[in-house]
C-alpha cells in the first residue's frame, strides 16, 4: 500500500481492498463550490508531495469570465495545493477505481491563500478556538431531481417517476413520493457508504422531485466537505437514472425553493458544554449575543448566502422560506429558528442560506455572524411570537443590494479576510453585470409590443 494511502481513512481503505487503484483526482472548491483540480495516474499522485494551479481559479466567475485582482493578475501566480489526506474517498461513479481529494491552497511563501473557501472557513473556526470555543453545525440539504433539460430556454420540469407520471408537487413526507424516484435515492446511499458519508435522513419536500437530506452535527470544515462531495455526488447517482440533480435555489417556476438550513451551537473547549445551555434548559447569555450577532450582521452576508440572481427568488413570503430576520422557539416563519431539543443539544438554526452557496462560504458567513455577536455582546431583538411573515422584511431581495452591504461590512471583512471580501465582490459584480444583459422571455411577452 501506497505510504499516502496509510494515512487515509478506513472506508477509502476499504473501498480498494483487493483492488489496484488507477487514478487521483485532486481537488479544491472555487468561489461558486465548483470542483476544480486535475486528475493523475495513481502512481504519479504517489510521488508527488505537491501540487500547482493558478490563483485565478479563484476569480472565475460562474459562466468562466475572469474577475480583475490587482495590478499583476494577469501573471497569474501559481499556488502550491497541498492534499487533505483525511479527505480521500471513492469515486464510485467512475468507470475504474478512483480515489478524490480535498487538497489546502497555499502562496509560494507558504500562507493560505485567503481567497480559497475552504481558508476562509478554516480562518473563522481558528477564531473560535481563539477564544476556548469549538463551533459545531448541522447542515440540511434541499434539491430537485428534475427531467433532463438540454434547452436552457425551456422551463424547468419535474422527473418522471416510475409510475410513469411526472413527480407531484405538495407531497411533503410522503413516502410514496420517495419511492416514484427510489432508483436515485438507492445509489446515493450505495454511493454514499462507499464515500464513508453518513446521512442522517432523506425525506420528500414540498416541491415535485424536491428531497431533503439530513446530515449529522459536527465540524464545520469536515461538513462543508462532506457537502462539497454530496453535491458532486447526487448529480452522478441522478445522471444515472438519466435526469438531474439542481440546487439552484429556485429552479420551477411556483415551487418552494431549495435551502440549505445551518443548525449552530458553540462548545467550550476545556468543559466540552454547550455553551448555549445554561444547565437546566434556559438559554445563556452567550446564546442570545449569537442571535444578537445574526440578526445584526446577517445582512451583510447576504451576498455569500444567496450569491445569484436566482437566488432571491425563493425569498417569497408564505412560501416556506424565509423573509426575515426574527428569531422564535420552535417557529418555521422566522429567519432564525431554536428547535425542540434535549438542553446539552439547544441550538439555533439559520435558515436564511440557500443550498446554491458555495458550503465553505455559507457556513463561513453564518458562523461569522454568531462570532461577533459573542465577542461583541450584542443583544436580540425580542423573541417573536407570531407569525414572522407579517413581520418588516430583513435581508435584501436582489443581489445588488447585497452586494453593496457586504462590500461596505469591514468588521466582517476582518473575520472573512479583508482580499477575500475584495476578490468575491469583484466575481459577484462581473457576475450580476452579464445577467443584466440578458433579455428574459418575460421581458419580450410584455414589452416587446405592449410598451
Amino acid at each position: 500500500m501506497s505510504d499516502w494511502l496509510a494515512q487515509t481513512s478506513d472506508h477509502a481503505r476499504a473501498f480498494l481492498e483487493g483492488r489496484r487503484l488507477d487514478e487521483v483526482e485532486c481537488i479544491i472548491a472555487d468561489l461558486s463550490g465548483i470542483a476544480r483540480g486535475k486528475a493523475m495516474p495513481a502512481a504519479k499522485f504517489a510521488k508527488q508531495r505537491h501540487f500547482y494551479l493558478p490563483s485565478s481559479i479563484f476569480q472565475q466567475t460562474i459562466t468562466g469570465d475572469w474577475a480583475e485582482d490587482g495590478d499583476a493578475a494577469f501573471l497569474e501566480p501559481d499556488m502550491i495545493l497541498r492534499p487533505d489526506f483525511a479527505t480521500a474517498c471513492a469515486a464510485p461513479w467512475t468507470a475504474d477505481w478512483t480515489m478524490q481529494v480535498i487538497h489546502d491552497m497555499f502562496d509560494q511563501s507558504g500562507d493560505p491563500v485567503p481567497t480559497a473557501p475552504r481558508n476562509v472557513l478554516k480562518r473563522v473556526v481558528a477564531l473560535y478556538e481563539a477564544r476556548g470555543w469549538k463551533p459545531v453545525v448541522a447542515p440540511e440539504m434541499e434539491f430537485y431531481l428534475v427531467a433532463r433539460n438540454v434547452d436552457p430556454a425551456q422551463p424547468v420540469q419535474p422527473p418522471m417517476g416510475r409510475s410513469g407520471r411526472r413527480a407531484a408537487a405538495r407531497q411533503a413526507y410522503s413516502m410514496s413520493a420517495v419511492d416514484e424516484y427510489g432508483k436515485v435515492i438507492d445509489d446515493i446511499y450505495d454511493f454514499a457508504e462507499a464515500m464513508g458519508l453518513e446521512i442522517d435522513g432523506i425525506l420528500q419536500e414540498g416541491g415535485s422531485g424536491q428531497v431533503e437530506m439530513n446530515l449529522r452535527h459536527g465540524d464545520p470544515v469536515k461538513l462543508a466537505d462532506e457537502i462539497f462531495y454530496f453535491k458532486r455526488m447526487i448529480r452522478e447517482a441522478a445522471l444515472r437514472s438519466d435526469c438531474y440533480a439542481t440546487f439552484m435555489a429556485k429552479p420551477i417556476q411556483d415551487e418552494p425553493g431549495s435551502a440549505m438550513h445551518i443548525h449552530h451551537s458553540v462548545v467550550d473547549l476545556q468543559t466540552g458544554r454547550n455553551i448555549f445551555d445554561g444547565g437546566d434548559g434556559t438559554e445563556t447569555p452567550e446564546f442570545l449575543h449569537f442571535v444578537g450577532g445574526m440578526q445584526t450582521h446577517l445582512p451583510s452576508v447576504i451576498a455569500l448566502l444567496a450569491p445569484y440572481v436566482n437566488s432571491y427568488r425563493r425569498y417569497v413570503r408564505d412560501f416556506a422560506a424565509p423573509i426575515n430576520l426574527e428569531w422564535g422557539r420552535d417557529n418555521r416563519t422566522t429567519g432564525l429558528r431554536v428547535p425542540v431539543s434535549d438542553p446539552d443539544a439547544k441550538r439555533i438554526e439559520n435558515r436564511i442560506a440557500g443550498m446554491d452557496c458555495n458550503p465553505y462560504l455559507g457556513i463561513a458567513a453564518s458562523l461569522a455572524c454568531g462570532y461577533l455577536g459573542l465577542v461583541n455582546r450584542i443583544d436580540p431583538a425580542p423573541q417573536f411570537t407570531g407569525d414572522a411573515y407579517d413581520s418588516a422584511e430583513g435581508i435584501p431581495r436582489d443581489l445588488s443590494t447585497a452586494l453593496d452591504l457586504f462590500e461596505a461590512a469591514t468588521e466582517m471583512h476582518e473575520v472573512l479576510h479583508p482580499h477575500f471580501a475584495t476578490v468575491y465582490t469583484a466575481v459577484k459584480r462581473l457576475e450580476y453585470g452579464a445577467f443584466l444583459q440578458v433579455i428574459s422571455p418575460w421581458e419580450r411577452e410584455h414589452l416587446l409590443l405592449n410598451v
